[in-house]
């Protein structure tokens, strides 16, 4: 009897809490919640307009781009370097390449032979070791290698500091006032883990010398452990519609509307003439601000930037030092130095053709760390750099619209807070909140829209799209939070930590995968003829 007494009364107790809940809930959520989820619906819909405007103007470009779009080589002038009888080898210019590093015990030799192994004459090229490894017996590793190859007659120089300062641009900036680069004109950049073919020079450096108004050659990533797991697809599916579509619009939309050819060339006329030109200059600017006032202008698609990733490109050394060098006030020194090149109207090309094999992170802790860089470095450079785009005197109102609004505050800011905000908070919450309702095109059709536009860079991954948008979910906490870090420039706003790389550890586990199995079909028996032994587990 005692015991049911005591069950009735924690019973009663437990529906008088519940009750003391749902009233104070109800208290709550209508004076308060429901406005503010109202709000953060408005705001979140606003963000996710934005970031379709601008998936499908860069979609628009890219269809343009195959349908009407000519190669680099046809749209700049390209000629292969020839020999010179008279000059010999002085007729080729001087090209230096920096290969930063930092305790890269598993990669150092693949990086250093194939920067040795670019074909180039032997004496206007000098390979630059930029070594900042702590770990003693991984330096004297690195020393021995370049001597090795020193040896070999390939002109090589290694060099270290007394420090880290400016992490990886410090190191950069530090190579370029060595004396003996004087007397190059470009410099190749590769990371440790890059392996460039030996025609890279070949194929980027003529761009440079026949283009004077051209400042870097970039070109595209080719992943050697894409397959390696799960997780290294999914990057690849983020990486590729980087260099597919992003890079390409950048280089490619100059080419389109800057029309600084031949007025008459039948190509540019076709290009004018379709309907998708007309799409894509209404789209171009991608500014509200724009359609408001209701102007055009083709300054503002004469300013595309192609994002320096940092590695696989080469600069003009004169375009380089006009932009203020390397700086070391963001980790994401490539993308400061190309923005600043490009406030002093040099030109970018992007080589998709062309591919540098390199490696993507294979543990979610290195891809975390990469993504807390990639995604806070931009966002710190927005709020470094938004002034001095402001203020700067050499652009029109149109092109520092363009590089803020589009560049800047919809593909590095507000692509990485509409993922989180709206996907993982504010839709989840208005389950609870029945008040609040968001119309299906924005719960439902844009965001279907983007992912597609997303996935067409990997055509291979289509049927990982849904692993994909679980991934990016996942990821999207860690890259707002870093990009709110950037913007706040608080905690961790300059941390740089080198990537893990595996190097031929990749090999060697590629080598002791187990084969797979075959698959069986349904109906069929399968009568093992011995029992399985125990080494066989």
């Amino acid at each position: 009897m005692d015991r049911l007494s005591a069950t009735n009364a924690f019973e009663g107790a437990r529906d008088d809490i519940s009750m003391q809940l749902s009233l104070i809930w109800a208290q709550i959520k209508a004076p308060l919640l429901v406005p503010l989820l109202r709000i953060a619906v408005f705001l979140c819909l606003t963000m996710s307009l934005m970031l379709f405007i601008e998936r499908v103007y860069m979609a628009v470009v890219i269809l343009l781009v195959k349908l009407f779009g000519r190669k680099p080589e046809k749209r700049y002038r390209w000629e292969p370097m020839k020999d010179d009888v008279e000059l010999g080898n002085s007729a080729y210019p001087m090209v230096l390449v920096q290969i930063p590093m930092y305790n890269e015990r598993e990669v150092y030799q693949l990086s250093i032979g194939a920067a040795c192994g670019l074909s180039w004459p032997s004496d206007r090229i000098i390979i630059q070791v930029l070594d900042d490894s702590t770990d003693p017996t991984i330096k004297d590793l690195v020393e021995l290698e370049c001597q090795r190859w020193a040896s070999k007659g390939i002109n090589i120089k290694y060099e270290i500091r007394d420090n880290r300062n400016g992490y990886k641009a410090g190191a950069l900036k530090e190579g370029m006032k060595r004396s003996y680069v004087k007397q190059c004109d470009y410099v190749a950049i590769f990371d440790a883990d890059f392996q460039p073919e030996p025609d890279f020079l070949w194929r980027t450096i003529p761009f440079l010398v026949h283009n004077p108004e051209v400042a870097l050659i970039q070109a595209r990533w080719k992943f050697v452990n894409a397959d390696e797991c799960l997780m290294t697809r999914m990057q690849e599916m983020s990486l590729d519609y980087h260099f597919t579509v992003e890079q390409e619009v950048g280089s490619s939309t100059y080419a389109f509307f800057g029309f600084n050819g031949n007025e008459r060339d039948p190509l540019l006329i076709r290009v004018r003439r379709s309907l998708l030109f007309e799409i894509c200059q209404n789209f171009s600017a991608c500014s509200p601000l724009r359609l408001a006032l209701g102007r055009y202008t083709a300054e503002v698609v004469n300013f595309e930037i192609v994002w320096k990733t940092g590695t696989a490109g080469v600069w003009r050394i004169a375009a380089l030092n006009e932009a203020g060098g390397w700086k070391d006030r963001t980790t994401v020194e490539d993308m400061d130095l190309a923005v600043r090149a490009s406030l002093k109207g040099w030109k970018f090309v992007y080589l998709g053709s062309l591919k540098v094999k390199n490696e993507l992170p294979s543990t979610f802790k290195a891809y975390r760390y990469q993504q807390h860089r990639w995604s806070c470095g931009p966002a710190n450079l927005f709020r470094k750099m938004v002034l001095e785009i402001v203020r700067n005197k050499k652009v029109t109102l149109w092109k520092k619209v363009h590089v803020i609004y589009s560049f800047f505050l919809v593909r590095k800011i507000v692509a990485h807070i509409v993922t989180f905000v709206f996907y993982c908070v504010v839709l989840p919450a208005t389950v609870l909140v029945p008040e609040v309702t968001v119309p299906k095109w924005g719960a439902v059709y844009i965001p279907s829209i983007i992912t597609l536009l997303n996935a067409v860079g990997t055509p291979r991954s289509l049927h990982l799209m849904v692993f994909w948008i679980l991934f990016e979910n996942v990821m999207s906490f860690h890259r707002t939070k870093a990009t709110f870090i950037g913007l706040l420039e608080v905690g961790r706003v300059n941390e740089w930590i080198v990537t893990e790389k595996l190097g031929d550890a990749l090999k060697v586990k590629a080598s002791n995968k187990v084969p797979k199995k075959p698959r069986f079909r349904f109906g069929d028996r399968y009568t093992p003829s011995h029992p399985p032994d125990s080494t066989d587990e």
